[in-house]
């Protein structure tokens, strides 16, 4: 049943996110309790009003399709995070002019600033040395070579 209420709500959430063409779904898990947590991002960020309106349409849908007798169920519809690791390609578009730290498949990592997002790469400008010595250099990352990928938040 779990895989097939997951498609399910996964449909229904697709369905709702056409209304806002500029969010996509990131990611849809449901835990034992049947609380259902979804990760939804969008070009532009992912304001309040919009986390709000999904989420109370997904509920309604969800309620009245009485997947889960006498309603024992609760969701949770927020962005991923700014901790969590860059999981869709458009993820990464949106980024773009930020740094990121990239963990290799090896375990080792480099941050850079994202310059650019294609099919099967990212490009990443990093600065190595400091002053007269820093050397600036544009580094290809294939997307296969990237165990993951996090926007460093500068304050």
């Amino acid at each position: 049943m779990a895989a097939d209420t997951l498609q399910q709500i996964q449909s229904w959430l697709e369905e709702i996110l056409t209304e806002f063409p500029e969010l996509f779904l990131v990611s849809l898990k449901i835990k034992p309790t049947n609380n259902i947590k979804v990760f939804i991002d969008g070009d532009n960020g992912f304001s309040i009003d919009s986390c709000k309106r999904i989420n109370r349409k997904l509920y309604k849908t969800i309620e009245e399709a009485l997947i889960y007798p006498e309603g024992d169920f609760s969701l949770e519809v927020s962005s991923p995070g700014v901790t969590e690791p860059l999981k869709l390609h458009r993820q990464y578009t949106k980024n773009i002019g930020r740094d990121i730290e990239i963990i290799f498949k090896d375990d080792t990592s480099k941050i850079g600033t994202l310059l650019t997002v294609a099919e099967d790469d990212i490009i990443i400008e990093q600065t190595e040395g400091k002053g007269k010595k820093a050397v600036v250099q544009q580094v290809v990352i294939p997307f296969a070579n990237i165990k993951s990928a996090i926007v460093q938040i500068k304050f």
